[in-house]
Formats: structure tokens, C-alpha cells, sequence
């Protein structure tokens, strides 16, 4: 077992992740599955969320039940792909505030070049949730990690629908308390720096380009 990471262990989240790595499956039922996939995943990755009791009355008497405490959490997407993860994600944190980090990656060098960035006000205040469907070279989210640090976030953890150990190790050399959450962990990168087996090129999957 891989230390700071979680593999979702769930016959749903298995099922859908074979969905995802079948080649025919077209672009609209995979940004689904993606969806599905990541609400199924956040679960576990934002168990350690805080809470606080708050008096609430039922129909039948009055009681004390937990309610998320401190600021809204943030949840930010590496662009292009991680948007699809976003959405998924606030529907169950409709509250939770959104940034995005735009990266990609050099097909020659493989490494992230950055063009965006637009991150939530207080984000050194706040649970940090980083998403991003693959985690292949470590390279994409140990700049947006980095990124995130330097505005100042301190409690930063990762959700990737796939990754593989080249990447687990990459973002741990340079951020090793930083707990990583997979629906699913891949044997390895190839020659072209994509996780085998994998699924392919996860934007281009999402949203029907090439």
C-alpha cells in the first residue's frame, strides 16, 4: 500500500472506470461517467472536512447534528479536463468556492507550462480540494501544488480519477504530505508518458477534440 494515498475500493466506481477505459465509448457518456466517477471518489476525499454541532429542530425534538464549520472549502480545476471534475464536485459542495489553474503539457518535454490562474479569495483559509482526471507525470499537479502554496494554502489534498506510481512518486518528492485520492491506480507510463492502461488523453476524451 502506497503511503498518503487512498484507492477507492467500490464495484460501482470499478465499473464505471471500465466504461471510461473502453475506446468506444463516445464523448457525451464519458464526460458523464467522469462525473459520476468523481462524485462517487470525493466522498472519501473530503472526509476529513470539519464540522461543527448546531441545535436543529425535527418534527419530534430538538438536537444537536454536525454542519460543515470554517470557510467554504475550494475546489480547484486543472484546466481543461479538471472542469468536469469541478461541477461533479459541487453538487455536493454547492456552497464550496471554485479556481482554476490552467496547464498544459509540452508533448516534447512533457512538462506543465502554465496560462492561467484564478484562485477564491482566502485560499490560505481554506480546505484546499486540487482535481485533475489523470495523474501521469506528477508534472501538471506539482506546478498547480506549488502554485497553490505560493498564494499560501496549507491544507491542499488531490483527487485524479487515474494515476499511476510515476506520478504518486513525482508529487510526493516535491509535496509529500500532500494525501492523494484515486478512483483508480494504473501500472505505468509508457514511452509517450501516458498511464498504461489507462484511458488515453482525458480532454480530448471529454470534450471530443484531438
Amino acid at each position: 500500500m502506497l503511503e498518503n494515498v487512498t484507492v477507492v475500493d467500490h464495484p460501482l466506481v470499478a465499473h464505471k472506470i471500465t466504461m471510461l477505459r473502453d475506446a468506444s465509448t463516445d464523448s457525451a457518456s464519458f464526460r458523464s461517467l467522469c462525473q459520476e466517477v468523481t462524485l462517487l471518489t470525493a466522498y472519501e476525499a473530503l472526509r476529513h472536512l470539519p464540522t461543527e454541532l448546531v441545535p436543529v429542530r425535527t418534527p419530534v425534538a430538538e438536537t444537536q447534528s454536525p454542519m460543515l464549520s470554517g470557510l467554504a472549502p475550494a475546489v480547484v480545476g486543472i484546466l481543461r479536463a479538471g472542469l468536469v471534475m469541478v461541477e461533479a464536485i459541487l453538487t455536493l459542495l454547492p456552497h464550496g468556492r471554485v479556481g482554476h489553474l490552467g496547464l498544459y503539457r509540452d508533448p516534447e518535454t512533457h512538462k506543465a507550462i502554465q496560462y492561467y490562474k484564478k484562485l477564491p479569495d482566502q485560499i490560505d483559509q481554506r480546505e484546499v480540494l486540487l482535481v485533475d482526471p489523470m495523474l501521469a507525470t506528477g508534472g501538471s499537479a506539482v506546478q498547480a501544488l506549488d502554485i497553490l502554496k505560493a498564494e499560501g494554502a496549507t491544507d491542499v489534498r488531490m483527487l485524479a480519477i487515474i494515476g499511476c506510481p510515476e506520478g504518486i512518486a513525482a508529487l510526493h518528492h516535491r509535496h509529500p504530505e500532500v494525501h492523494i485520492t484515486l478512483a483508480a491506480l494504473d501500472d505505468r507510463l509508457n514511452e509517450q508518458a501516458y498511464i498504461v492502461p489507462g484511458l488515453g488523453d482525458a480532454g480530448d476524451r471529454i470534450y471530443g477534440t484531438k
